[in-house]
């Protein structure tokens, strides 16, 4: 039973790539235009990572994965009527707002007091993983700010693979520069992971695995907890999409820093 996990995967919400997005500002800040209506699909970067504990999970008999997510219950059972039937897993949503904007912070608190509030969840075995980066807002440092909370020192980010030793450890391949991995290797739970891609592809829909998780995700969602993110001093100036400009120009001889200067100088002179 030395291999037995607890793997909870901290997934946000995003909007589904092929629709426009177009930034606007109301009352409560910056957010997307009509984005409650727009169809909605589970995080690439996070959905790797449920793919991966899944799989882990399943060669480890006695092994449970926990979904925590954050975003409005509609939005939440929109997706999870599709995310349901690729892998198992017991759902733990949290009721708040959705989008790109939220201060990762306040976001990282609330899956924090979410994940410590799961019964049973045996601190001993647990592993946390995530996305490395988001398709919302890439902040790059929510998933590290709840294993922070958690009092995970154990952290590793750019995940592409992970394979379990006997004695509990485990060895874990990370992204570096130059299209490497780093290999480092832990002595076991609890560790925080921000996956990359990973090694696995899509899994295909099983509606046996969609019926038996929609069991539990249906009540879950009913009993869901309500959040308000603070914003903790954040605050947006504007939102706009990029003017789309081309202004092409060859140059052969000039040096990186030169390059840098003038991007530097077209940004600001575009802000201005």
């Amino acid at each position: 039973m030395a291999n037995v996990l607890h793997i909870v995967v901290c997934a946000g919400m995003a909007p589904d790539p092929l629709q426009t997005l177009e930034p606007t500002t109301g009352p409560n800040g910056p957010g997307i235009k009509n984005e409650m209506v727009l169809p909605a699909v589970l995080d690439p970067w996070a959905a790797s990572a449920l793919y991966e504990a899944a799989s882990l999970a399943a060669k480890n008999p006695g092994s449970k994965v926990w979904l925590v997510s954050l975003g409005p219950k509609a939005k939440l059972q929109q997706v999870m009527m599709t995310v349901a039937q690729k892998v198992g897993f017991e759902l733990v949503p949290v009721d708040g707002p959705i989008g790109g904007f939220p201060d990762a912070h306040a976001t990282a608190a609330a899956l924090a007091d979410a994940i410590e509030a799961i019964p049973g969840l045996d601190r001993a075995r647990l592993l946390v993983f995530g996305g490395w980066e988001s398709a919302t807002r890439g902040a790059g440092v929510t998933l590290q700010l709840v294993g922070e909370r958690l009092g995970i020192v154990d952290q590793f980010q750019g995940v592409d693979q992970i394979t379990l030793r006997e004695d509990g450890s485990f060895e874990v391949l990370e992204r570096v520069e130059g299209g490497k991995h780093q290999v480092s290797v832990c002595a076991g739970a609890p560790a925080v992971l921000g996956w990359a891609t990973g090694n696995l592809p899509e899994p295909r829909n099983n509606p046996q695995v969609g019926m038996a998780n929609m069991r539990t995700i249906m009540p879950a969602l009913q009993k869901a907890k309500s959040v308000a993110l603070e914003a903790n001093g954040l605050k947006y100036v504007a939102v706009n999409l990029p003017r789309q400009q081309r202004e092409t120009r060859v140059e052969k001889n000039l040096s990186a820093e030169e390059i840098a200067r003038e991007i530097v100088e077209w940004i600001e002179k575009d802000n201005r």
